[in-house]
């Protein structure tokens, strides 16, 4: 009798393909329960407040930044195309320098001490915060990364999972 590979048997393909989606759906970051915020893709929407803590220890509001429009980028440092971003954000952040302008990089399941190094070893010159038990993923409704919403200067969400958010943080400043 022949030895077959389990993968090259389709029961085996089954399993596997099933193995990997527990292992991706336990992930807290890809859950599958609904966001917990109604309508994210609505432009009336108010963008959920959340208060976290920066790679400092100090504390940082949505809230404070009123006023502003704000890119908020959850993210990981395991990420690479979040990792293949950063040059990215570092020039947006840069172009946009003196202008009513913020990006909030939330990272989601990692510990402080873990993105305080990772910030500093690619000279991450926004704000950085540590989402370490993935709360405020699961409010914005997060199911990978990198994801971008950008708010208003009003609190409202101007786009929800940007592909390329600088057009809409563009028209939300003419504003």
């Amino acid at each position: 009798m022949k030895k077959t590979p389990l993968v090259a048997t389709s029961g085996g393909l089954a399993v596997l393909f099933a193995g990997l989606l527990m292992v991706l759906y336990a992930h807290p970051s890809c859950a599958a329960e609904p966001p917990a915020w109604p309508a994210p893709q609505s432009k009336a929407a108010y963008a959920p407040i959340f208060v976290l803590r920066d790679i400092e220890n100090r504390a940082v509001s949505l809230r404070d930044f009123r006023g502003k429009v704000v890119l908020v980028y959850f993210t990981t440092t395991w990420c690479p195309y979040c990792k293949r971003d950063i040059p990215r954000l570092k020039n947006l952040y840069a172009s946009m320098r003196g202008k009513p302008f913020e990006i909030l990089a939330v990272y989601v399941n990692e510990s402080t001490s873990r993105v305080r190094a990772f910030a500093e070893k690619y000279e991450l010159p926004y704000r950085v915060l540590v989402d370490t038990d993935a709360h405020v993923a699961r409010l914005y409704g997060v199911r990978g990364v990198p994801m971008r919403v950008v708010v208003d200067k009003a609190g409202k969400v101007g786009c929800y999972q940007c592909p390329s958010p600088e057009d809409a943080i563009g028209e939300l400043l003419r504003r």
